[in-house]
């Protein structure tokens, strides 16, 4: 039963989010970085980086570009 508590939980679809936007912003934990490399895939993450970075410029960009608008410039 100790044993089963000391072992990080598989990755979910929720969990692989979170540690993506983490990792991103540089506050991933140690137990869900441990976790990441024991049960996740690489190129999950590879994928799901650039996904993310991908998302985030348009994001940034579609804000700007409200934000400037709604400025009249």
């Amino acid at each position: 039963s100790t044993e089963e508590q000391k072992k990080p939980k598989k990755i979910t679809p929720f969990s692989f989010m979170s540690s993506i936007v983490a990792a991103a912003f540089g506050v991933q934990t140690n137990k869900n970085r441990e976790r990441d490399f024991e049960h996740g895939k690489f190129h999950h993450f590879i994928i799901g980086g650039i996904i993310f970075a991908v998302l985030f410029i348009f994001i940034v960009i579609g804000v700007v570009k409200l934000v400037m608008h709604n400025a009249g410039v």
